[in-house]
């Protein structure tokens, strides 16, 4: 028998007018950790899912046991001519899966690097059917720690949030993983502005609203306003290369621009024509995030 957050959660989309604050903002929470009941996901989501997975067929697939249940690995072997890099940790973001950054994984692998790639829980392949950003960066953490040791972490969109959390090491988390160097494709800097969104697309109230932040202030054991990617960042006090296009309609430009002007150590690389998604597989972008790991 469905309950009613059940119903709620299944009808896209979600619409929360009307309902009592402390209600919509308990649905509005439990609909946020549903990735693929995202809007953000295309019509043509399945489609392309199995034209990307066919790029996985040269990795070797790994099941990983985390807290949150099991993960799907994928780990690309350097080529043999190549030199040692060591090893990169890939990660994707919301919505979306490993099979998607595979392209990125191929081009590193060629010059060098041994490269991991997961499925975050509730995407892909992995276990769940819930999962939070706290959920994706601790297992995030642990499939560096079982099939590392990592150097550098390449990532795309909340994936960055993810590697930052585990960069940075602070609760929920309990320690950090010590990534050299970080690549953020896409990636957006303040959480506050992503939960005002969802918010503004499910009609929470702003008394509603602050019954759904809560939620995500608990788990993240850390005030909305303060969670932002330039703050885990600087907390790093690692480098990193910072690629975003200017026609990104989902994660706007300005996000790259105030992790630059937050953090001495990133560099700010914008690109044209790419939107939030395409830039996975632009060759321009790939070319610049190989060369900034590989340059000692």
């Amino acid at each position: 028998m469905s309950t009613f957050f059940d119903r709620r959660e299944r009808s896209r989309p979600v619409r929360l007018d009307g309902l009592p604050p402390g209600l919509a903002g308990d649905i509005a929470y439990r609909r946020f950790c549903l990735p693929r009941f995202s809007t953000r996901r295309t019509a043509d989501h399945a489609v392309l899912v199995e034209r990307a997975r066919f790029h996985l067929r040269n990795a070797r697939w790994v099941d990983v046991a985390t807290s949150g249940g099991r993960v799907q690995a994928y780990i690309f072997e350097p080529d043999s001519g190549a030199p040692d890099r060591g090893s990169v940790l890939v990660a994707h973001g919301w919505t979306s899966e490993a099979s998607f950054m595979a392209v990125i994984a191929e081009q590193l692998r060629r010059a060098g690097f041994r490269v991991v790639a997961f499925d975050q829980p509730g995407h892909g392949k992995s276990e769940r059917e819930r999962a939070s950003l706290i959920d994706c960066s601790r297992a995030l953490l642990q499939v560096a720690e079982a099939l590392g040791p990592m150097r550098f972490a390449v990532t795309h969109s909340m994936g960055g949030l993810a590697a930052l959390l585990a960069g940075e090491g602070q609760a929920p988390l309990g320690h950090a993983y010590p990534f050299e160097r970080y690549v953020l494709i896409s990636s957006p800097n303040a959480f506050g502005r992503i939960t005002r969104e969802f918010g503004d697309e499910v009609g929470l109230s702003p008394a509603g609203l602050r019954v759904y932040e809560r939620h995500l202030q608990r788990i993240a054991h850390r005030p909305i306003a303060s969670f932002t990617a330039a703050n885990m960042l600087a907390a790093t006090g690692r480098p990193a290369l910072v690629v975003h296009a200017r026609d990104d309609f989902e994660v706007g430009f300005e996000n790259a621009e105030e992790i630059a002007a937050a953090c001495p150590k990133a560099e700010l690389k914008a690109v044209d024509g790419f939107g939030h998604r395409n830039i996975l597989f632009a060759p321009p972008v790939i070319r610049v995030a190989v060369s900034y790991l590989t340059d000692e």
